[in-house]
């Protein structure tokens, strides 16, 4: 498995030209087992794979690292897996006891130490506070450095964000205007969610316990707006009792109703958060949020996962509706419809627009027309090719500090691999163009697994990472 990682390596621009706005770095993490599985085996359970192209004056560097974490190195020492696999592990009550037992005998001879964490980093990147993050939602951040040459280096758990055995979601929402991030933990005790913001300096602020949820959910998202915070608590929940029935840790639950929490942006107590049942909406992802009507309304826009009790195990069954969610925060009501009949997921916007209204998201869905009486608002749309499969893109602005430019002028950059000639390549498509033209193809020096999430950082925000 270790084969799908690389040194730093100079690439080929093999059509067009890289902008000189792409200057920086466009990093995407994915799951990848150090080693090859003695057992089952989750995608959600590999270790966090990272791969970068650094890009400076037009010029393209390559380079896939695994994320150094504590769990990443003690496994790198024993030469074999150590830590239990959150969705795959849990497969039968016997086995279940013996991958338990072997564990925690290891825990308590000292072999491995939890308090520094049991993550793999595999999930996400986020930017706040000067530094930029790794992320998985069960364990702490981890903070990485992209090097002048493009090489990729952990700096460590980022302890300062809670105690030991706490956890940061994998997907914290930045307000680019204030320089503040939002984000949540999870546990399976109470309480089962808490709330927080971290300043612009990278300091976190007062933690809101949400000690109305009843139950542990599996929370995988949020989205703000000017003055809230909205949470979807799904159908899919985190039950650690059914592991004594020979049931997974993470399953779902046919008869919950879904759910929609709001909370007050910078609540500093739960008092004032709303919870409203909203039936067949199960969220895994969200793209974004805004206020309308004076504050009275907020409008979230997202897939809706509708066929949610064949996420974890048959993924390839799921189907995603995009849709335009209205909440009526006096009447306590929520108006649904979709945006397209398409399967969408892994949704993307222009970052500076994070809490704000937009017209465009999700390469490329006109949310600013979906009110009218229309079936499909995609204006914008590319097939990679026969056998081709992308990962999510990422939206660079063509000029990010002019406050007149407008939200959809700059490029979509992705990674892309064909499957039958094994190849990966990096594209730059403008995101204006209706059929998301191509700028650039760079030709990478191996295969980039299929993976979750990623970031583009700008050069000077690079060379200003603590």
């Amino acid at each position: 498995m270790r084969r799908w990682t690389s040194c730093p390596h100079v690439c080929e621009v093999e059509e067009g030209s890289l902008p000189p706005c792409l200057d920086g770095a466009y990093i995407r993490n994915g799951p990848n087992p150090q080693f090859i599985p003695p057992g089952p085996y989750h995608l959600f359970d590999g270790d966090g794979m990272l791969h970068s192209i650094r890009i400076s004056k037009g010029q393209a560097t390559f380079c896939s690292r695994f994320v150094k974490t504590y769990k990443y190195n003690v496994e790198r020492e024993f030469g074999s897996p150590v830590v239990i696999n959150y969705f795959s592990a849990f497969t039968s009550l016997p086995a279940s006891v013996a991958r338990c037992a072997v564990f925690f005998g290891r825990v308590l001879s000292g072999q491995y130490d939890i308090r520094r964490g049991t993550g793999n980093a595999n999930t996400s990147l986020a930017h706040f506070g000067g530094k930029l993050f790794a992320l998985c939602e069960s364990d702490l951040p981890y903070a990485i450095k992209i090097t002048s040459d493009g090489d990729i280096i952990t700096l460590g758990r980022d302890e300062p964000f809670s105690v030991p055995l706490k956890s940061i979601t994998a997907h914290p929402k930045v307000d680019k205007g204030t320089g503040e991030a939002f984000a949540f933990r999870q546990s399976v005790f109470r309480p089962y969610l808490t709330y927080f913001r971290i300043n612009a300096d990278g300091i976190k602020q007062t933690e809101v316990p949400i000690l109305s949820m009843p139950e542990a959910a599996m929370i995988h998202d949020l989205v703000i707006t000017k003055n809230y915070a909205i949470f979807p608590n799904t159908q899919m929940e985190i039950n650690p009792k059914g592991i004594l029935k020979g049931k997974q840790l993470a399953l779902v639950d046919a008869a919950k109703v879904p759910r929609l929490g709001i909370i007050p942006r910078n609540a500093e107590d739960d008092s004032g958060t709303m919870c409203i049942e909203v039936p067949g909406l199960n969220l895994l992802h969200a793209t974004n949020a805004w206020e309308e009507d004076g504050g009275d309304t907020v409008v979230v826009v997202a897939p809706n996962l509708l066929q949610v009790e064949n996420f974890l195990d048959q993924m390839d069954l799921v189907h995603s509706s995009m849709e335009r969610i209205e909440i009526n925060l006096k009447a306590k009501t929520v108006a649904r419809r979709p945006v397209s009949p398409r399967c969408l997921e892994f949704a993307v916007i222009n970052p500076a627009y994070v809490g704000k209204k937009t017209n465009a998201g999700l390469v490329k869905v006109d949310l600013s027309l979906s009110t009218a009486n229309s079936d499909d608002y995609v204006v914008a749309s590319r097939l990679y090719g026969p056998d081709c499969y992308g990962s999510e893109p990422f939206f660079v602005a063509r000029e990010p500090n002019n406050p007149a430019a407008e939200e959809d002028d700059g490029y979509l950059v992705t990674y892309v691999h064909n499957e039958n000639m094994n190849e990966s390549k990096f594209l730059v498509m403008d995101a204006k163009s209706p059929g998301l033209e191509i700028i650039a193809s760079v030709k990478l020096p191996q295969r980039v697994p299929y993976g979750f999430h990623g970031l583009f950082v700008r050069e000077d925000d690079l060379n200003k990472l603590q």
